[in-house]
């Protein structure tokens, strides 16, 4: 059995039985998912895998990285005035 994190901080993420909220949102979307489509088992095996991926992701990563990933490729807008636009390559006076 491998050791569960526990928080020491408080800008860690809430933990929900063994697993972060993060980790536990693509099995909740995968329960859901399999419910509406008829196909329990198959939504909960997709959402545990993208689970798996998703920590193997995160771990070799520092925090945030996902998010600044998301912002990188234009997916995460930001509403800030002082965060430039992520496609501009060079920047004139």
């Amino acid at each position: 059995m491998e050791p569960v994190k526990i928080p020491r901080t408080i800008n860690d993420p809430p933990n929900v039985l063994l697993w972060t909220t993060d980790e536990l949102a693509p099995i909740m979307i995968g329960l859901i998912g399999g419910m509406f489509s008829g196909n329990l088992l198959i939504g909960l095996i997709l959402g545990g895998a993208v689970t798996s991926l998703y920590k193997r992701f995160r771990d070799g990563r520092p925090d945030g990285y996902l998010l600044h990933l998301l912002y990188w490729i234009g997916v995460l807008p930001a509403k800030a005035r002082t965060v430039k636009n992520p496609f501009a390559k060079q920047f004139l006076p």
